[in-house]
């Protein structure tokens, strides 16, 4: 930390802290920007947002601890930056100016407890939370559905990931020892017993970023749109492929390019899925969920293509190991982490190994957590 950043932590009496988490995803994948179901939930990691008024009228200092880099602002010139972290807290801030006028000069502290490119929506937490703690501070009487919208909205906006709904909505609106069964289309929801014992949630960082992340997430996005396109030429009530049955996509599939297809067949598939996995939870089936988390990864494989080699070498590792009943590549793609359930006697004897493993193959350092589903953004009690 320099020293000017320092003196500015060191001084700084906040008057509201802020908690917003990152999330997993235990099945729905790429299913929410096309109007399907998910399943996600908050975890107990988390960013801390520290905030004060500073009585100015559009002065803000944003320090953000995982980067020691000072991001001013001028509330009356909020304009996109070319540095990709700081466009979250514009594009929130864009956002805001749209709906109210009465954010007044703040200064803010952000820690972050989220590992960057983990597949964890350190993003989402990020949007949230400044907006979740703008609200408070500000009265500026937002609901949480609100800050979910206005949070999406910055990141297509200032970001330029054309993301769905599921990592925002799920960093707001967790509660404790829940999963969420969302509907990303009428934004139904209901939460869903999260008691996976005896099993534990082990994330597996693959500590790889592929570069082609941020583009191929938006290449997916229009290709899912294709479909639509030309089903709904002959089913003009055809919105999205949530409208799409799989024997309608049959019916057109001499008119899409193997690809298209693929890509619509994964997301049909894995809608179904969702639900069939939140039947197993409510039975209590665990093996069975477990098993449609591995027929998750093979769509995302195979089908949708988002998946790399490091992420395919940790569910192949993990099918092979009498200790885990399910495991997947999580989140955009391309690297980030697997979600495994695994047994609590397993967990030390399995990381020895899949790491050593990992390492051998790859010349990488695995890292891990173990989590638990948490409640969503809220003011530091």
């Amino acid at each position: 930390m320099n020293d000017k950043n320092e003196k500015v932590v060191e001084n700084f009496k906040p008057e509201l802290v802020i908690h917003s988490p990152g999330r997993i995803n235990f099945i729905g994948e790429h299913t929410d920007y096309n109007n399907g179901f998910v399943m996600p939930t908050a975890i107990d990691k988390k960013i801390v947002f520290s905030f004060k008024r500073n009585n100015s009228d559009t002065d803000c200092s944003i320090y953000s601890a995982t980067y020691d880099k000072m991001l001013t602002i001028d509330l009356e010139n909020v304009t996109p930056s070319d540095k990709e972290w700081e466009n979250y807290i514009l594009g929130v801030l864009n956002e805001i100016s749209k709906i109210t006028r009465k954010v007044k000069g703040f200064d803010c502290i952000i820690e972050s407890q989220l590992p960057i490119g983990a597949g964890i929506s350190s993003s989402a937490a990020l949007e949230c939370g400044l907006a979740y703690g703008l609200n408070e501070i500000f009265n500026l009487g937002l609901s949480k559905i609100d800050i979910v919208a206005l949070s999406q909205r910055a990141e297509h906006t200032y970001v330029g990931t054309k993301c769905g709904i599921m990592d925002q909505f799920s960093s707001v609106m967790s509660e404790d020892k829940k999963v969420i069964l969302l509907d990303c289309k009428s934004q139904e929801h209901r939460f869903v017993d999260a008691s996976f014992d005896p099993y534990k949630i082990l994330l597996l960082n693959t500590n790889v970023s592929h570069n082609l992340a941020s583009s191929e997430y938006n290449t997916r996005r229009e290709e899912c749109e294709e479909v639509v396109k030309i089903v709904s030429s002959s089913y003009p009530q055809i919105k999205s492929l949530r409208g799409i049955t799989k024997n309608m996509l049959d019916e057109f599939k001499n008119e899409l390019t193997d690809t298209l297809y693929q890509r619509a067949h994964y997301v049909i598939e894995e809608n179904g899925r969702v639900l069939q996995a939140s039947e197993s939870l409510d039975n209590g089936d665990l093996v069975q969920f477990g098993k449609l988390m591995y027929q998750s990864h093979r769509g995302l494989q195979h089908q949708y293509k988002v998946s790399c080699p490091e992420l395919d070498f940790l569910v192949d590792f993990s099918e092979d190991y009498d200790g885990i009943i399910g495991s997947r590549m999580m989140g955009g793609g391309f690297g980030g982490c697997t979600i495994n359930l695994i047994h609590p006697d397993s967990i030390d004897e399995y990381l020895t190994k899949v790491k050593k493993a990992y390492k051998n193959k790859f010349d990488i350092e695995l890292t891990s957590f173990i989590t638990v589903p948490s409640k969503g953004t809220s003011i530091q009690a």
